[in-house]
């Protein structure tokens, strides 16, 4: 009998049996099932099970997380259900099934904007740096004064003056950070042809190329187009063609423009390579691909998409600043959790890069960091609520402080629309703080980190009236959640879930015995595996890892592709892609490190393993090299969760101040003997 045979057929009956199963993989952490039918798993029965440590949906795949044993779980499932597993991508491909149109294009547009937010999110903090030098008066700074005269405002208070007014060295640091903040915008029509390459699986460098094309230097900005005469354009600013002109404009800023252009540059990139034979594919492949979707992107897809653009940001600036624009504030504030759950929130994306182009500022931007703030109130609420709770507190504390700082997928998955009580007490909360942002005209003039980190994108004007939305943020969702739970509102599902905890037994589990060799209280020394930065473990993009849920560590960002042991140990897991490694010290501590995120997509690409499953370590034994820049350069991010598994049997103690710099080989952290 196999270590989780049991659990497997358990599993294969709760997801609805062997004909309810399209497909099924798994990655180093976590089955992932394209079920025919999702309402026909029983997810109660299936967290219920021992093996199984929580189950969520994503992209059309119902993922359950198994933790270090997931290959082992693997094997026992295709063996009792008898169905054969796919590869990630065949898995990817079966779960659009689950898709309807709509969500498929929702899709497409978040594996598009997803690679390129980390660089808005740093262009976002570095003008919200600039904002605070150059546009906040200080007081203790002094009054402006102008031709020997103090400055005051049209209602006679006295004008301050700013950081860069007083220090030249403030003053040169404001322009240079110019240099990456508006290059960040100015050209992210390149980020964005490169990543409809990327996630089209065409040429990446012919998408460059494209985005290059639409923001040359050799074109008229489009940030001038607005003030430039049509007299001027049709004379300076056009390619002559005799018989007709073609405009020289730049789409500089402009999302919808470089999303159309290279979609277009993809699909005839696909449709030559289908029709000319390889052996001269070379030369006319990339020719016939990339010249037409350079004429058309100047000629129809350009023009077409900055009107439609400017009509979508056009509509939603009359609903931010029209008569109603409390009613909208108060629908938006309100609807942009539930947006996050079904993916509509990528929308928002090029919605408010397209208003800070037009009108110089978004509303948008400050109710979606007020939004996180409202659901991570609510989780905190919940956290206070069940902090002796071992399991929860595990959960929502993780998922409240990724909420403040931005990110509400573990929040949102994790406690509050699960209990559902919580989640709506964040939808009035950010409802009433939606209505009091479009109400007040608070405006940000970037995108910047969400959460409460988010007032540095707000403008220095709305400062204070950002502060007292935030404060209604945080208040009401922390109350309501408490209301609720003590008034039985909207509690049945927390109900019946620890009903159905208690009621149900755990499925029998056949177990390896393993011998402790170490007493309880003793400490295993722990070395890092990689030289680069440690952060906390909450920081990571996966929510299955910034909860916790596979056990604690930490969080790092390496500089260097060598992973290496850190105990003396046994390789218990070399996954064949050989991104992640498990292994069981001489004392009997379980460990994960894996590298990067999602990177099982790139099927052992960039990978080297240098030893193998059964090996026998001493720390410092290398175990595995990557190639950092080619998994950054296929749109995955480098940060290696470095976790003690077994939670039941150690603890993980003696963290270093976070963040920090480690060097592969010194003392990390240590594990202790429960």
């Amino acid at each position: 009998m196999g270590k989780f045979e049991k659990d497997a057929k358990a599993l294969l009956e709760a997801v609805g049996g062997k004909e309810n199963v399209a497909a099924v993989s798994h990655c180093a952490t976590r089955m992932r099932f394209v079920l025919n039918d999702d309402k026909k798993a029983n997810v109660k029965a299936i967290e219920n099970l021992s093996a199984v440590k929580g189950t969520f949906t994503n992209a059309g795949q119902f993922q359950v997380i198994i933790g270090n044993d997931v290959p082992i779980f693997y094997n026992d499932f295709t063996a009792v259900s008898g169905i054969e597993g796919v590869s990630k991508e065949a898995a990817k491909s079966a779960a659009k099934q689950n898709l309807n149109p709509v969500q498929r294009v929702l899709t497409m547009l978040a594996e598009i904007f997803t690679p390129i937010i980390p660089a808005i999110i740093v262009g976002g903090l570095i003008l919200g740096f600039r904002n605070v030098l150059e546009s906040v008066g200080m007081p203790w700074l002094g009054q402006q004064i102008v031709d020997g005269a103090k400055v005051f405002d049209v209602d006679g208070n006295p004008v301050w003056n700013t950081i860069t007014m007083v220090s030249p060295f403030w003053n040169g640091v404001n322009h240079f950070l110019w240099l990456p903040g508006e290059a960040i915008f100015h050209f992210l029509p390149v980020g964005i042809t490169w990543s409809v390459s990327r996630k089209m699986g065409t040429t990446q460098i012919l998408g460059i190329v494209l985005g290059i094309c639409l923001v040359s230097p050799q074109l008229l900005n489009a940030y001038a187009v607005p003030g430039t005469d049509a007299a001027t354009i049709a004379s300076d600013w056009v390619w002559n063609f005799g018989s007709f002109t073609v405009n020289r404009i730049g789409y500089q800023a402009q999302v919808i423009p470089a999303l159309l252009a290279g979609l277009s540059l993809s699909y005839l990139e696909i449709f030559w390579r289908k029709r000319i034979p390889e052996v001269v594919s070379m030369i006319f492949v990339p020719f016939l691909s990339l010249l037409p979707a350079l004429i058309l992107a100047h000629t129809v897809l350009g023009p077409f998409g900055w009107w439609l653009g400017q009509g979508l940001s056009s509509i939603v600036l009359a609903g931010l600043t029209g008569p109603l624009k409390w009613l909208f504030g108060a629908i938006f504030g309100t609807l942009y959790a539930p947006f996050v759950i079904t993916g509509l929130h990528h929308m928002t994306n090029a919605i408010d890069t397209q208003l800070i182009a037009d009108a110089g500022g978004t509303g948008l931007w400050p109710m979606i960091a007020l939004s996180n703030i409202a659901q991570g109130s609510a989780v905190l609420a919940y956290y206070f609520m069940n902090r002796h709770n071992e399991k929860e507190a595990q959960v929502s504390l993780p998922a409240a402080i990724s909420a403040y700082l931005g990110v509400t997928e573990p929040a949102l998955f994790g406690v509050n629309v699960k209990y559902i009580y919580p989640f709506v007490a964040g939808l009035i909360g950010s409802g009433i703080a939606g209505l009091l942002s479009t109400s007040l005209n608070i405006t940000a003039n970037a995108i910047g980190v969400g959460g409460l980190p988010g007032i540095l994108a707000i403008k220095a004007q709305y400062w204070l009236p950002f502060v007292l939305a935030m404060a209604v943020a945080v208040i009401i969702p922390f109350i309501l959640t408490f209301f609720f739970r003590k008034a039985g509102i909207l509690t049945k599902a927390e109900d019946e879930a620890k009903a159905d905890y208690v009621a149900t037994p755990a499925t029998e589990e056949v177990v390896e015995v393993v011998k402790e060799e170490v007493a309880t209280g003793a400490t295993v020394s722990i070395l890092s595996p990689l030289t680069g930065e440690a952060k906390e473990l909450s920081q990571a993009n996966d929510p299955v890892f910034a909860q916790g849920v596979m056990g604690q560590g930490v969080l790092i960002q390496p500089s260097e592709g060598k992973l290496v042991a850190p105990v003396d140990a046994t390789v218990s897991v070399l996954f064949p892609t050989k991104h992640a490694v498990g292994l069981v010290s001489t004392e009997g501590v379980e460990l994960l490190m894996h590298i990067g995120m999602d990177t099982v997509n790139l099927e052992g690409q960039g990978f080297t393993a240098h030893v193998a499953q059964g090996d026998s370590v001493k720390a410092g034994d290398l175990l595995i090299t990557f190639d950092i820049e080619a998994i950054k350069a296929a749109g995955y991010l480098t940060e290696t969760p470095v976790i003690i598994t077994n939670q039941d049997a150690f603890a993980p103690a003696d963290l270093p101040n976070l963040p920090t710099s480690v060097v592969a080989g010194q003392a990390l952290l240590a594990a202790v003997k429960k």
